[in-house]
């Protein structure tokens, strides 16, 4: 999936990242960067509001997962089921966060468990960064459903 191609997924399925301005700016086999602006995102000390910070890791690492399965050929509806975020610093500007998985040897077990059992969970772990600065770190656990035709149809 082409970084064009997957703003245009977010932007349509997921409308707070329009509302946040997200713009992907990396997809690669292993990881998989998102950036927003300060302006959509600010809180009431000019700096990055925490929710903004923690939906943008969460974002980045649903769509390393997101992203990875398709190039699998695979549908998931795929969920995050914990997460833990820490703040390191405060962000004054335009921000990333970089998603990679947290053990990439558990990759193919996950892909084994999805493709018997039609459900399996996977753990990614994503850095907030502002100016090449870490600002803070993310790691959550996702599950991958599988989907019905129907549900394929109705979210194409």
């Amino acid at each position: 999936m082409t970084a064009d191609a997957l703003q245009t997924y977010l932007h349509d399925h997921i409308p707070l990242s329009h509302a946040m301005q997200v713009s992907v700016r990396a997809v690669t086999a292993d990881a998989l960067t998102l950036e927003a602006p300060l302006a959509p995102n600010i809180n009431h000390r000019d700096t990055v509001f925490g929710g903004s910070a923690s939906a943008l890791a969460i974002l980045s690492a649903w769509s390393l997962v997101h992203t990875k399965l398709a190039t699998e050929g695979l549908k998931a509806r795929l969920v995050i089921q914990s997460n833990t975020v820490h703040y390191d610093q405060p962000i004054a500007g335009t921000f990333q966060s970089t998603a990679i998985l947290a053990t990439p040897a558990d990759w193919p077990r996950f892909l084994a468990m999805f493709r018997r059992r039609g459900k399996a969970r996977i753990t990614v772990a994503a850095i907030l960064t502002e100016n090449g600065q870490a600002a803070g770190r993310f790691e959550g656990s996702f599950v991958a459903l599988a989907m019905d035709d129907a549900e394929v149809q109705s979210r194409a």
